[in-house]
């Protein structure tokens, strides 16, 4: 230990060879000069990531009690750190660009500067999910990727990618934490709004192009990098509960199809995805030790490594080590199968599982502690500190560390990009059923689309923009059509965080049912349903006019479509159970399970003409 401690203290205070600043040097040769001169101490802060929010105006932030942060200045120069998930967003493209900078600056002052990485949760789209997704603030505005899937068109989701792509690079944001990959096969679960829905072709297709959107057809300077997750796939939740919480850990596999839920990841694999998510979920009943992926080495090591030879990035999700608070609630780490082990035993069961990175985690003194313990060989570093040193060469950050904030204003919420967003909003837009209506003027006609200038009396929809389509009325009574937008059931659960994952029930409340069909018997009613999940429509599918679907929408996305302007091209990328019975009736790991789908996956409808 004394010898080590020597050699750190030598490292510290002797000349830095400068020659990984050279460009003109092959990644790999760059990659050792920086490494042979980094102490224990910096190695071990490229093994950690964990969140980082804007401050005010584009400052550096200060600590954050919500999320339990420490200030950035702690991460960067105290704990040695280079890897952080962005939270939140400035209200500009050029505050986030200016942050970025202030950040990068500060690393630059560190003994090696060697330039921090910013990863993000998927932020173009209308979630807010601190722990999952979050909404786009400047950025341009899409369907959830589960709406980019039932639009199913492969150049659309790989131009999202590189609108995102640009967007992202613009304020210096170079990971992408996404995209989810993983099979909707229970509809229960809480995750699938951000997945490509339930069939592995279309999910394999999806998925595929989303990475060459974000990364191009090399990893390189302008990329963005893709952490496709959550390997081996997190859909078959055993009773649709997330991993999140203790109560979600099990996947179950009753169908026997672990193989099946392998396959868009390996269309991720062709692709050239540069990084890999392992999710919470253990195994349970398979050949696989019964712990959660992140602590698991037959699944990181043997099926991950050795299998599909992956020698890019394996991050763990967040918080497997360490409990936390976040917004005065107790968040206890996911260390599903290993709970009655010490932080120090999960760390030690996490790097040999062959893991590069703790998600979520900010104690590189403890990794410190295990390798001057002779618990862990500093050589075990060396292995993860090259793929995450090679990532930041070949994405250019030591050789263009800064972003341009003047660019940044110009292409983060572009018109361009924003009028794709609400381009592919309208063509996600899913038509379920059209009943046909009487017409005065001649034989009977679809509902939809809508003609313009109709009483309106409307639900879900702001009347000052309903208004630009018709006219307005307070009572169901007086109006021609109604428009009513409903959210796809879920139950209320104990705490806040609960609550951010849509779990539990598809059936609508009975007081909902209630009141469209209330609504639906005084006047032609159009219910349009956010599905961020299925939602069981029997109870109302023969009670009304017309039923639309969005995954994620605004209120003028949807009104061109209802009244023809646009045209839906939505088709569900997942089936709608007819019943609560079918869903527990079915095997989570299997698609398409349940019995007598009210409708089924590819089902939309188009108008005539």
């Amino acid at each position: 230990m004394t010898d080590q401690l020597n050699r750190d203290a030598e490292a510290s205070v002797a000349p830095v060879d400068d020659r990984y600043r050279d460009a003109s040097l092959p990644v790999e040769e760059r990659v050792e000069i920086l490494l042979s001169q980094m102490t224990l101490e910096e190695k071990a802060g490229l093994l950690f990531q964990t969140m980082i929010t804007v401050g005010e105006g584009g400052e550096l932030a200060g600590e954050d009690p919500t999320f339990g942060l420490p200030a950035t200045e702690e991460y960067v120069i105290g704990r040695g750190m280079t890897h952080f998930n962005v939270l939140g967003a400035a209200p500009t493209g050029r505050q986030m660009a200016e942050w970025h900078n202030r950040l990068q600056e500060l690393a630059a002052s560190t003994r090696l500067g060697i330039p921090v990485t910013i990863s993000t949760d998927p932020r173009h789209s209308f979630s807010d999910n601190p722990l999952a997704s979050l909404m786009a603030g400047p950025f341009s505005v899409w369907p959830e990727a589960i709406g980019l899937a039932a639009i199913g068109h492969e150049a659309t989701m790989e131009r999202f990618g590189d609108i995102a792509r640009q967007e992202y690079t613009a304020v210096g944001i170079r990971v992408a934490l996404h995209p989810q990959v993983d099979l909707a096969t229970e509809p229960r679960w809480s995750r699938q709004v951000a997945t490509f829905g339930e069939d592995p072709d279309l999910s394999s297709r999806m998925g595929a192009a989303y990475i060459r959107g974000f990364q191009g057809a090399a990893l390189g300077p302008d990329s963005v990098a893709t952490m496709t997750k959550h390997f081996p796939g997190g859909g078959p939740q055993k009773d649709g509960e997330d991993p999140h919480f203790a109560y979600g850990r099990e996947q179950v596999y009753p169908g026997g199809q672990f193989e099946l839920h392998l396959k868009p990841f390996e269309a991720a694999f062709e692709a050239g995805t540069s990084q890999i998510m392992p999710y919470y979920g253990m195994p349970v009943g398979t050949e696989y030790e019964e712990v959660g992926f992140g602590f698991n080495k037959s699944v990181i090591t043997g099926l991950l490594r050795e299998r599909y030879g992956f020698d890019g990035i394996v991050c763990t999700d967040w918080g497997l080590l360490t409990d936390a608070e976040i917004m005065g609630q107790p968040f206890p780490a996911r260390a599903w199968g290993v709970e009655h082990l010490s932080t120090r035993e999960r760390m030690l069961k996490v790097l040999e599982a062959g893991a590069d990175q703790f998600g979520g985690e900010a104690i590189p003194d403890l990794l410190v502690e295990l390798v001057r313990a002779g618990d862990v060989i500093e050589e075990r570093l060396d292995v993860s500190a090259r793929r995450l040193l090679r990532e930041k060469f070949t994405l250019g950050l030591f050789d263009r560390t800064f972003v341009d904030v003047e660019a940044a204003e110009r292409i983060v919420g572009a018109a361009e990009f924003v009028a794709a967003g609400e381009a592919a909003q309208r063509a996600s837009i899913t038509v379920l059923t059209n009943t046909e209506r009487a017409d005065a003027a001649g034989p009977a006609v679809p509902t939809l689309p809508l003609a313009r200038g109709l009483r309106l009396y409307v639900e879900g929809i702001a009347p000052d923009v309903a208004a630009e389509y018709g006219d307005v009325v307070d009572t169901p009574d007086a109006a021609d059509v109604a428009i009513l937008r409903l959210h796809a059931p879920y139950e209320q659960r104990a705490t806040m965080f609960e609550n951010f994952f849509h779990a539990g029930s598809l059936e609508f409340p009975d007081e909902t049912v209630a009141h469209v069909r209330e609504v639906a018997a005084s006047v032609p009613t159009v219910v349009d349903v956010f599905l961020d999940r299925p939602a069981i429509l029997t109870p109302i599918a023969g009670e009304v006019a017309a039923i639309v679907a969005n995954y994620g929408a605004n209120a003028r996305a949807l009104l061109d479509v209802l009244v023809g302007d646009a045209r839906p091209e939505g088709s569900l990328p997942f089936d709608l159970p007819s019943s609560m019975a079918a869903v527990e009736a079915s095997l989570p790991d299997v698609p398409f399970d349940t019995a007598d789908p009210l409708f089924r996956f590819g089902h939309g409808l188009r108008f005539a003409g």
